[in-house]
């Protein structure tokens, strides 16, 4: 089994910024790439950022420029730095990580649990 255990989230004010980090641990034998979501109320969950193993990126639109992901492939572990943030960026965010379990080299796709971001004056 593969476990994600998300931190970081929290209340800030536009215009702040927050740190999220995201932990994988369990049964990994490779991680092909982790990536950040976030939901919103009322809405369909959507891809902020991805980090695949040889750091290639990508990003949303509406936090390209504000946000960046980086990962320790050492501690399994993907981070979002996120500045100058706005309103319409509270929502719910989940990392996620793809890749392949020391269970017969089974893939799998793990998601967390989530951690809240709210950015409200």
């Amino acid at each position: 089994q593969v476990q994600l255990v998300e931190s970081g989230g929290g209340l800030v004010q536009p215009g702040g910024s927050l740190r999220l980090s995201c932990a994988a641990s369990g049964s990994i034998f490779s991680i092909n790439a982790m990536s950040w979501y976030r939901q919103a109320p009322g809405k369909e969950r959507e891809l902020v950022a991805a980090i695949t193993s040889g750091g290639s990126t990508n990003y949303a639109d509406s936090v390209k420029g504000r946000f960046t992901i980086s990962r320790d492939n050492a501690k399994n572990t993907v981070y979002l730095q996120m500045n100058s943030l706005r309103p319409e960026d509270t929502g719910v965010y989940y990392c996620r990580s793809e890749g392949r379990s020391t269970d017969r080299y089974s893939l799998y796709d793990r998601w967390g649990r989530g951690t809240q971001v709210t950015v409200t004056s």
